[in-house]
């Protein structure tokens, strides 16, 4: 999730590590309410509420809601759209969709940020492959974020994943630095070049988030201001952790864990 970001790097202690580690245990716990209602029939609209009560029932603050007029707890981006979707009584999830949830938790004084890419029903198989190799980028890239790598490092390996195998990479919405606030410096492209860019620190924490393409990765804006598509209307996915960069190994600080077992063997 991308809007204005502040214009410092915070380096996180140990202790606030571990408190963002907190808040995306909620945000994990949150998505896997959400994921026990996806299925046809269901609307975005519906989601969206039971992701805010959870949340508000555990002490959390759904930290998009008010976002820069953003008007939900939930980015809930059907299909062809990528991010940012918002969500309606008039979307109803229909068999073969694909929903990317997408939503920002704050506790203790600290946010997590994760995104996931739902199948509804039985999914067409190239969508499943698009949904796996997102996942895949995603996994590679925080191989990573590990202490004296750049961003670049990050960026490379996304794209050339991705486009490896036939998909796009979209350019007008990246990842970002986390913490205190939503968005924080630095910005986390998936694309770039290998060696280039930032040097990573230890106690960086990044919101790393492949936004890749079926087709082409031209996207528009939707009328409500919010919702980017891709133009050629083909689908798009989308996953996101919260990770902490680390001496030879990045720290993942969300997880999907909670989802696996709502899941199960649609787990993606």
């Amino acid at each position: 999730m991308l809007w204005h970001i502040n214009k410092m790097i915070y380096l996180k202690t140990d202790e606030e590590v571990e408190l963002m580690r907190l808040s995306n245990d909620l945000l994990g716990r949150t998505l896997a309410e959400v994921a026990k209602v996806i299925r046809p029939g269901v609307t975005t609209a519906q989601l969206d509420k039971v992701a805010y009560e959870f949340i508000c029932d555990h002490g959390g603050i759904p930290s998009c809601l008010g976002y820069e007029g953003y008007p939900a707890t939930l980015c809930t981006s059907v299909n062809e759209q990528v991010v940012h979707g918002i969500p309606s009584d008039k979307v109803i999830l229909k068999d073969g969709d694909i929903v990317s949830v997408d939503t920002v938790v704050k506790l203790n004084g600290f946010c997590a940020d994760s995104a996931y890419t739902f199948p509804v029903g039985e999914v067409a198989p190239e969508t499943l492959q698009l949904m796996r190799t997102t996942k895949e980028a995603l996994y590679l890239a925080i191989e990573q974020a590990v202490t004296g790598k750049r961003l670049g490092d990050i960026g490379f390996t996304i794209q050339n994943h991705c486009e490896k195998a036939g998909y796009s990479v979209v350019r007008e919405f990246v990842g970002h630095g986390i913490g205190r606030d939503m968005h924080e410096e630095p910005e986390v492209c998936n694309y770039g070049r290998r060696g280039n860019g930032l040097v990573l620190k230890s106690g960086m924490t990044l919101a790393i988030e492949p936004m890749i393409c079926l087709g082409r990765r031209n996207v528009l804006i939707e009328n409500d201001g919010w919702t980017a598509r891709t133009a050629d209307r083909k689908p798009a996915a989308h996953y996101e952790h919260s990770v902490c960069v680390r001496n030879g190994k990045a720290d993942i600080l969300s997880t999907f864990d909670y989802i696996q077992q709502v899941l199960g063997n649609r787990f993606i």
